[in-house]
Parts: structure tokens; C-alpha cells; sequence
């Protein structure tokens, strides 16, 4: 799927909202960012490397050449968000963190379920959501925990190396070990997450033999249709 780089999944959601209680949800996000302990659920899902939600007006909307929306009556709230892990770990996570947080956050959202029970929300989520043309990550071998992990392994071996310049050879000894007790933990191999499912491959190699024929078919068509040669092989 085009929405994994690596460990990584993108997510992007776009709900509509009737333009007379936008207002509601502008005020809701003020007092979030006034009031961050009311996100401590969501801060400690480590799973989760980036989530924000926006507010876009009808006459918000870029134009690239389709012109203006002016045939839009909603807003739309744009949820995006990066995280490690399947779509499936990822929902669950949120609603089980932050159930009431959600529900404020998509509290004008049109037809918005709840977070709770789960697999309402998860079939808003699946109806609204926007899956990720071209996703580039920087890291794809690593997650928030694995990148984490290397920083504070990095910090050690630079007050390692310092005390290297100034210490006797068993006092130094002692500051590695010391130092290797603190971050054996953070000495994990960073590399591509498990799969979820394998159904994507699987059905590419079980219709390749039919997409290289149909190829071959079009190019015989194509050469006889242009009076040309066929190719050899065709």
C-alpha cells in the first residue's frame, strides 16, 4: 500500500462540517492547546510520530488549475498523522487514549459516530479517509523510538569519549559499563516492520502471467494496427 514507507503509515482524513459550528470546533482546538494535559494520552502513544488536525474554509482550497471550489457548501476538518504500526493497532491506540479528546476533535464532524463503540469510528474513519499518493520518509528503517534510541546512544558515546581524554584506564572501565547498563535497551536493530498482510503480493505474482500476456497481446495488436513488424517475443 502507498500509505507505508518503511515502519511508517500515513493516514489523512477529510470530514466535512456545516460552516454555522465550525466555530465549535476552533474554540475546542484553543482550549487544547491551552489545556495540553488533556492530550496526555494521546503524547504518550509512543506509536505515533506526528497527528494534526486543520480546518479548511470552501475558499481555503489551493487552486492548481481546477479552479475555485465554489460549489462547496462545507468546511472540512484535515486530520493527518504518521505512526508505526497497522491501521488497525493505530485506531484502537487512539480510542483507547484519548476516546474523549476524539470526540471533542470531531465534534461538529457530520454523521460522527463517537470513538466508542470502536468499530463505528472505524468505518467513518475507512469511508473518509484519502489514501497517500507518494509518501517520503527520511527514516524508513526506523521509528519515533528507534530514532529515540540512536540519539540517546549517541549522547553516551560522546560522554564517553570525554571521559576517556581524562580518566584512568579502570575508572573508564568502570563509566562503560556503567554507561552499557543504561543503554542496552537502546541497542536494538532499526530496520523495515513486519508485514500485516502478504494478500497485495501474493495477488501481484498470481496475475503476472496474465498482465505479461495481455502486454504481448496489445503489442501484437498495436503492429498489426500500424502495419509494423511484430516484435520478437510478441
Amino acid at each position: 500500500m502507498s500509505n507505508i514507507a518503511g515502519k511508517a503509515y500515513a493516514m489523512n482524513v477529510v470530514t466535512p462540517s456545516h460552516p454555522r459550528i465550525t466555530w465549535v470546533n476552533r474554540l475546542l482546538f484553543m482550549v487544547a492547546r491551552g489545556l495540553p494535559e488533556n492530550l496526555l494520552g494521546l503524547l504518550g502513544l509512543s506509536l505515533i510520530h506526528f497527528a494534526r488536525w486543520v480546518i479548511i474554509k470552501p475558499d481555503d482550497w489551493p487552486d492548481l488549475g481546477q479552479g475555485k471550489q465554489h460549489q462547496l457548501q462545507n468546511d472540512y476538518m484535515l486530520f493527518l498523522s504518521n505512526f508505526n504500526g497497522t491501521w488497525d493497532q493505530y485506531i484502537d491506540a487512539f480510542s483507547d487514549g484519548i476516546p474523549k479528546g476524539l470526540d471533542l476533535f470531531w465534534y461538529t464532524a457530520t454523521k460522527y459516530p463517537l470513538s466508542i463503540p470502536i468499530t463505528p469510528f472505524k468505518t467513518y474513519i475507512t469511508h473518509n479517509q484519502i489514501y497517500t499518493d507518494h509518501y517520503y520518509n527520511a527514516t524508513p528503517g526506523s521509528a519515533q523510538r528507534d530514532v529515540k534510541a540512536a540519539l540517546t546512544v549517541y549522547d553516551t558515546v560522546l560522554n564517553l569519549q570525554k571521559a576517556h581524554a581524562g580518566q584512568s584506564a579502570e575508572d573508564f572501565a568502570k563509566a562503560w559499563k556503567d554507561a552499557m547498563y543504561r543503554v542496552q535497551n537502546h541497542l536494538g536493530d532499526p530496520g523495515f516492520g513486519p508485514v500485516a498482510s502478504l494478500d497485495t503480493e501474493r495477488a501481484d505474482q498470481n496475475r503476472e502471467r496474465f498482465v505479461r500476456q495481455a502486454q504481448e497481446d496489445f503489442d501484437t495488436q498495436r503492429a498489426l494496427s500500424e502495419g509494423l513488424p511484430e516484435q520478437e517475443g510478441s
